[in-house]
């Protein structure tokens, strides 16, 4: 299953020239890294997602190709955050861009970006696309927080979990399908309707990124990287109510204090995979998935609602 790009092959060219546009500095350093974080950019799933919601619901415009970009804009400059939070020397199989220009360069490129993305918005009077980006990334911080302050104790429960999930990863697929439906409709029903289509696939999609955890093929994350993390993900967290006192023991004691002992965190792999944590996993995932395919759904048929449709299972069925 390839990405429907074939569909929005012409607009995501324009797409690509619109946001190059859109992190210009005058700043010779911050060009330079600028160029980089450019050229390493990902599959452009978010951009997809907002290009196809706005074909949908209407004629895409440069109000689309703006949300695009604030989406793009937003995600980017979380992720550069992130890898100051994680120390994370790569990003993709590549340096990151806190490993080249250390923490400080690092967190302002990620400011720069925020910053860049509201003047986009507020230059061309994109407030309810502001709003929409903005609510997510308050969602976004919290989720985050949450989760540091849940792993600390290693104790959360599957509600919690997807409270997390919800906020830190589904929150922005949720505004970028809402984003782009208000761009070419301005119905704020419709937004709505594809914003909870984009919360679910957030949701499936966040839980196939944890199952990768527990994957031997080489997809840019070692495996057992949330266990050396300490982070509690869907698999581990039914592994721990399913498995035997003393085994739930054991697993805590290797996540908190031998996370980086290779022997024991595979030890650890092996008895969620034991336990039946990775087709539990699977299963949440593929009812997401239902879920927002229930919701586009609702949509008459078209090239496009099928190509979202097609979007939906690619992020479940993706092999990195």
């Amino acid at each position: 299953m390839n990405l429907p790009s074939e569909l929005i092959e012409s607009e995501l060219k324009t797409f690509e020239l619109r946001f190059k546009d859109a992190v210009k500095s005058k700043a010779p350093l911050l060009d330079r890294i600028m160029h980089y974080v450019v050229k390493r950019k990902g599959k452009q799933i978010r951009p997809t997602f907002v290009l196809l919601s706005a074909k949908l619901c209407g004629e895409i415009n440069e109000a689309t190709y703006r949300a695009a970009s604030l989406v793009e804009l937003l995600h980017t400059a979380t992720l550069i955050h992130d890898d100051v939070v994680d120390d994370a020397m790569e990003r993709r199989g590549f340096f990151s861009v806190y490993a080249l220009w250390k923490a400080k360069a690092t967190v302002l490129i990620g400011d720069y970006l925020l910053a860049k993305g509201l003047l986009l918005s507020l230059d061309h009077n994109d407030y309810q696309t502001l709003h929409i980006l903005s609510d997510a990334v308050r969602k976004m911080s919290e989720g985050e927080l949450l989760q540091i302050e849940k792993t600390r104790s290693l104790n959360f429960k599957e509600e919690i979990y997807f409270e997390i999930i919800r906020n830190k990863t589904a929150s922005l697929l949720a505004s970028a399908c809402g984003a782009g439906a208000w761009s070419t409709s301005s119905d704020k029903a419709v937004t709505e309707k594809m914003m909870l289509f984009g919360e679910k696939t957030g949701m499936a999609f966040q839980i196939k990124d944890d199952l990768f955890d527990y994957t031997s093929d080489k997809i840019g994350k070692p495996t057992g990287n949330d266990i050396k993390e300490k982070k509690l993900t869907l698999p581990i967290i039914y592994a721990l109510n399913n498995v035997s006192s003393s085994d739930r023991r054991k697993m805590i004691r290797i996540i908190k204090h031998n996370n980086r002992d290779t022997d024991k965190v595979n030890w650890v792999i092996r008895k969620v995979k034991e336990s039946g944590g990775i087709d539990y996993a699977k299963g949440k995932m593929n009812a997401f998935k239902n879920e927002a395919l229930q919701v586009l759904n609702e949509f008459p048929e078209s090239p496009v609602q099928k190509g979202l449709s097609d979007l939906v299972i690619y992020v479940t069925e993706r092999k990195y």
